[in-house]
């Protein structure tokens, strides 16, 4: 059984129509949607979800759970859980401007399938114009994070790249300890094993502690045979308040997980690095 997860806040159901399409149009039974919209905002997107799937004759199942705000951690954790009581084997966390189509879940159903190892899968990743984007990273340091905020972009053009693991062309299965937060597949046996989502991050670097940790036991993939579409909002930065959570939750982050001294990041980084040199 695959289920998945969107946690909206303050979303009306033509954000995340696309979304919806691609995911009734795949093998995905439960759909779970978590609104953190605050009490004072009038929503009608579980009527109008719901109309949606009506009218569309869709077989799937969807659970509206609207609850206070307690981050993108504490809402897709709210439906693993539940998706977990119900016996699925793999749960979608994605963001509400993704969109996909129908062939992407099977073809990852499949590979994970064949590939018991893997805990965590996430596709090639494309801008709606067609363009890459490059969310496979090494496990961060300091600078390769909290520089982006203080320095020029042609600064850290050189770092960047060896971050993103530009070099690779993004044209082959990797095994990578960071995957983007926009789209994770994950193996719930895996994720029961690692534990869920860290909610101590309310929102950003929540997917670099759990791709991480997965990446401990299990391959955590780069799977380029098929592809998404992210629209990137980068809500981030468009307002004060949300770079703020964002800076805030980098700090968390390492704080967790040390600054300078990551005998782990130094590890997996370099196991990466020489696993693609030998592949080359």
């Amino acid at each position: 059984m695959i289920t998945a997860s969107i946690v909206t806040y303050k979303h009306t159901f033509e954000d995340i129509k696309l979304l919806v399409q691609s995911i009734i149009s795949s093998p995905i039974i439960i759909l779970y949607i978590i609104d953190h919209s605050p009490e004072k905002c009038v929503s009608t997107l579980q009527e109008d979800i719901a109309a949606y799937l009506t009218e569309q004759n869709a077989l799937i199942k969807l659970i509206y759970i609207r609850q206070e705000n307690k981050g993108y951690s504490g809402g897709h954790n709210l439906a693993l859980q539940d998706a977990i009581k119900h016996g699925a084997s793999y749960h979608l966390v994605v963001n509400p401007d993704v969109y996909f189509d129908r062939k992407v879940i099977p073809a990852i159903f499949t590979y994970m399938e064949e590939n018991p190892d893997v805990g965590q899968l996430m596709p090639k990743v494309l801008y709606a114009t067609g363009e890459l984007q490059r969310l496979c990273k090494l496990i961060p340091e300091p600078m390769d994070l909290l520089g982006r905020f203080i320095l020029p972009n042609f600064f850290l053009e050189s770092r960047n790249k060896k971050f993103e693991l530009a070099d690779t062309g993004y044209k082959k299965i990797m095994n990578v300890p960071y995957l983007s937060g926009c789209f994770m597949f994950f193996r719930l046996s895996a994720l029961q094993d690692v534990g869920l989502m860290d909610e101590h991050f309310f929102m950003y670097a929540e997917d670099i502690d759990i791709t991480r940790r997965i990446h401990e036991k299990y391959k955590t993939i780069y799977y380029p045979k098929v592809s998404i579409t992210h629209l990137f909002n980068r809500a981030d930065r468009r307002s004060m308040k949300l770079l703020c959570i964002h800076i805030v939750n980098i700090i968390k982050y390492f704080n967790k997980w040390g600054w300078f001294k990551d005998e782990k990041r130094d590890f997996y980084n370099k196991q990466l690095i020489s696993e693609l040199k030998k592949g080359k």
